[in-house]
């Protein structure tokens, strides 16, 4: 028997066969209960780190290429202790069988270990997406698809860098500084992609606005409804889908109406020079009370006589409410606007016309 075990079949012994296949599917048997073992190893490292993490929801992301992983790495090891049949090592294209064998091995090897990396990102980006949906800004969401789509495409750059290194001997130091100067050429070439580019992280870290904030910038008045890498997207008033460059967004003067603290309402009345004094004070003080009564929706206000021109006294007449939706503010203003127009009908003001408003000559009373 051990004559037998000791015979050559192509440059190794059945022994060492045997021993290999043994030790594969010994492996093989063994793999989802190792894969979990050491899974749950990478599960206690990441919990030093994260807090609130679901061990069940790791184990399911990293098992499948962890397996596959553990399979390819034993395989690779137990494979190396035969020695490659010399029959079999004919030369390809400068290149022999073996040192092609060996470069598949490392390819398959350094894919397999990127898509566990790419398993353990999107459970931490799960984590991050669960913490911030327990916050009131929606911009958090976006920020960790932002940087996980980022890491993502820096991890698989990372693999083909390992790849050139270790599967084809190449040397990345020259690849680096080719890209280095390919890199500043590009981005002389595409200024103003980068600009926004930066813009988008300005407005990620800084927040002037998050999306569903109501926005003026330019003579755009909208609600944000996307923050992109490049650009905004803005639903405005007319119901139109406006994308605005980020570059503008951060170095245009923004004004965020969704952080106002009251909404103002101004009307200004020029009544008729020929209203009697008595009658414009009465009127003063009844348009107080309009607004006074008014209480729950108005904050303060102000009425005043503002100006006295040769032929209109000019009434100044404001409000400020809270920051109530925009219907609801025009319908208050519009129930104002009717009250007004009664008082004066009742009071028999008239208001200066267009012809008389034509022949005014401003005055300063002091």
């Amino acid at each position: 028997m051990g004559s037998f075990l000791d015979k050559i079949f192509l440059d190794n012994t059945i022994r060492s066969y045997l021993i290999v296949a043994g030790t594969l599917l010994l492996i093989f048997l063994l793999k989802r209960l190792l894969s979990r073992y050491v899974a749950g190893l990478l599960f206690a490292i990441i919990k030093r780190g994260v807090r609130g993490v679901d061990k069940k929801s790791f184990i399911k992301l990293v098992v499948s290429p962890l397996e596959v992983f553990l399979l390819v790495l034993t395989s690779i090891i137990a494979l190396d202790k035969l020695t490659f049949p010399r029959i079999l090592n004919v030369v390809i294209y400068k290149a022999n069988v073996r040192e092609f064998v060996d470069a598949i091995s490392v390819i398959i090897l350094i894919i397999v270990f990127i898509w566990l990396l790419l398993r353990i990102m999107d459970f931490i980006a799960m984590i991050l997406h669960h913490r911030a949906d327990q916050t009131a800004d929606p911009a958090d969401n976006q920020l960790v698809v932002f940087f996980k789509d980022f890491f993502k495409v820096v991890l698989v750059i990372f693999g083909i860098l390992l790849i050139l290194k270790f599967a084809f001997h190449y040397n990345i130091s020259n690849l680096l500084t080719g890209l280095s100067i390919a890199t500043a050429a590009i981005a002389l070439a595409t200024r103003e992609s980068l600009e926004n580019l930066i813009a988008s992280f300005i407005i990620f870290f800084d927040r002037p606005f998050t999306m569903g904030d109501q926005v003026k910038v330019h003579d755009i008045t909208g609600t944000v409804e996307r923050i992109g890498l490049r650009s905004t997207r803005i639903r405005t008033d007319h119901k139109t889908y406006v994308t605005v460059p980020n570059k503008q967004m951060v170095d245009s003067i923004l004004d965020n109406l969704s952080l106002r603290t009251q909404r103002r309402a101004f009307v200004q009345l020029e009544l008729h020079a020929e209203t009697p004094h008595d009658v414009v004070n009465q009127f003063v003080q009844r348009v107080k009370n309009i607004l006074s009564q008014r209480k729950e929706h108005i904050e303060s206000n102000t009425v005043f006589l503002s100006d006295i021109l040769k032929n209109a006294f000019i009434i100044h007449v404001e409000f400020f409410t809270a920051p109530i939706p925009v219907a609801d503010f025009n319908e208050l203003r519009q129930q104002v606007n009717l009250s007004l127009i009664n008082l004066m009908e009742d009071m028999n003001i008239k208001l200066a016309t267009k012809e008389d408003s034509g022949k005014v000559e401003t005055k300063q009373i002091v």
